[in-house]
């Protein structure tokens, strides 16, 4: 199975991701490594271990179907089977998504369906979790679908909320769990899309 990790930070998820592939737990090879900021850190780090890079900048473009045209083509081109979103701030252009269909997922620190949406990302979703006095947090992996945060939840893990968290505390534990629970849903994944490849030929 061909991977391509979408990012726009520093990519600590993408490393999780690698670091699990190298150790056999994951049963697929990383492609490219995508992004929408050309000096994310998290793409030089990949291009400095050796992956395909690409910059995927919508202001580039004319015009909304000409960006989706291009981010298509680089896909194709790599015969990338799954999508894994690690910390992408942008839409994904819908004619990607239909392209993908249940082929593209997103990990987000929070408990979905709550603290999702736009704006939600970051240390924004920690200080609304925090404000809310909700007990516990923790982390959603879903299905990207055209709407932000909404796609169907494929995994979630909780952890307690402490009642001297801030949100850089409450930030760095739930980052540990998503560490370890990405790779191990993209692995789940790898099996049964493998075996999807075998079935069909490819």
């Amino acid at each position: 199975m061909n991977l391509s990790v979408f990012l726009s930070g520093t990519g600590t998820n993408f490393m999780a991701i690698a670091e699990a592939i190298e150790q056999g737990k994951i049963q697929a090879k990383i492609i490219l490594v995508a992004s929408n900021k050309p000096d994310a850190p998290g793409l030089k780090t990949a291009a400095d271990m050796g992956f395909n890079t690409a910059v995927f900048q919508r202001q580039d473009y004319p015009d909304g179907a000409s960006f989706a045209t291009y981010m298509l083509d680089v896909l194709k081109q790599r015969n990338v089977h799954l999508i894994v979103l690690a910390g992408y701030l942008r839409k994904i252009p819908p004619r990607v998504i239909r392209a993908y269909r249940d082929r593209i997922v997103n990990i987000h620190p929070a408990l979905l369906p709550d603290f999702g949406g736009k704006g939600m990302y970051g240390m924004n979703v920690h200080k609304a979790v925090l404000e809310s006095g909700a007990k516990e947090s923790g982390v959603s992996i879903h299905i990207v679908d055209e709407e932000y945060d909404r796609g169907r939840i494929i995994a979630q893990r909780r952890i307690p909320v402490m009642k001297d968290d801030t949100p850089d505390s409450l930030a760095a534990r739930v980052l540990k769990l998503e560490h370890q629970l990405y790779p191990e849903v993209i692995g789940e994944l790898a099996v049964r899309i493998n075996s999807e490849l075998v079935g069909s030929g490819e």
